[in-house]
């Protein structure tokens, strides 16, 4: 995003996606730790880390596709999966915990596409199924979304005869159509052949420039300094430092930033030599 964008945004603005305290543990594992983050509407959030990290964890919390231990997470002010009483939190209904994650688009790193389905049908089969749309709506609002990520000519293609960034584009159409306040990116390239790569990372910059508030768990730093408002860094389930682009990449004196940028040059010097 560029400076003046991120200048125009209210600081007043309530947040779309507000952490406080989260705790999340496998076994005695703990894979976050206290973890508290704002995500302001039209910002880009780029979050970076060696595997393990717990970014992965982190979005999966924010979608409440992992149960948190501990601490809140809002979506547009409102609880995700639990409600206050008086005795403290308790898991909240499935259909209240669907209601406040209808505010939040998910793109995995694998596409997880119906093989019998369109593109199309893809795209429109959470809207009829969930929303209730008829089907002319439906198929209206997919369009849409297909032809704002390239795709406006495969709309019958089924994804056995797309590539894998194509099928990665109709993931992202299908988490458009549902018309998020929020979509959340958990290493949306990784499972693709590195010459696929660039056409889903600009469709993900077209949304960004268009004002899609986006948190992007991302490999790609080329990505992070280029579109995010703010690039978070963790190690060991903290965020260790955060701020903009220029001040992770290139600023910070922290040790454990620069041992894990070291590390990815290293490995991405690795592989371009060959």
């Amino acid at each position: 995003m560029t400076d003046s964008t991120a200048e125009s945004r209210p600081d007043s603005a309530q947040p779309v996606v507000s952490i406080r305290g989260l705790h999340k543990r496998f076994g005695p594992v703990e894979v976050l730790r206290d973890i508290d983050l704002d995500v302001k509407p039209e910002e880009v959030v780029c979050v970076i880390g060696a595997s393990g990290s717990g970014k992965s964890t982190l979005l999966r919390c924010v979608s409440f596709l992992e149960i948190y231990d501990e601490g809140r997470v809002y979506i547009d002010g409102e609880l995700l999966g639990y409600r206050e009483t008086e005795k403290g939190l308790v898991r909240a209904g499935d259909k209240e915990i669907d209601r406040v994650r209808g505010a939040v688009g998910m793109v995995f790193q694998h596409f997880n596409l119906w093989p019998n389905k369109t593109a199309l049908g893809n795209t429109t089969l959470a809207l009829r199924l969930v929303r209730g749309l008829s089907r002319e709506e439906a198929d209206k609002r997919g369009q849409r979304a297909l032809e704002k990520v390239g795709l406006g000519d495969k709309l019958h293609s089924y994804p056995a005869y797309l590539s894998g960034g194509q099928q990665q584009r109709v993931a992202i159409a299908r988490a458009l159509a549902m018309e998020p306040e929020i979509m959340l990116f958990d290493e949306p390239t990784s499972a693709l052949d590195p010459e696929l790569v660039g056409e889903v990372l600009d469709a993900m910059k077209e949304l960004a420039s268009e004002g899609m508030t986006m948190m992007v768990v991302t490999h790609e730093m080329g990505f992070a300094a280029e579109m995010a408002d703010r690039v978070i860094f963790m190690d060991q389930g903290e965020i260790v430092e955060q701020g903009p682009p220029r001040s992770i990449f290139v600023e910070s004196n922290n040790s454990r930033l620069q041992g894990f940028l070291e590390t990815w040059k290293q490995r991405n010097a690795l592989f371009s030599d060959h």
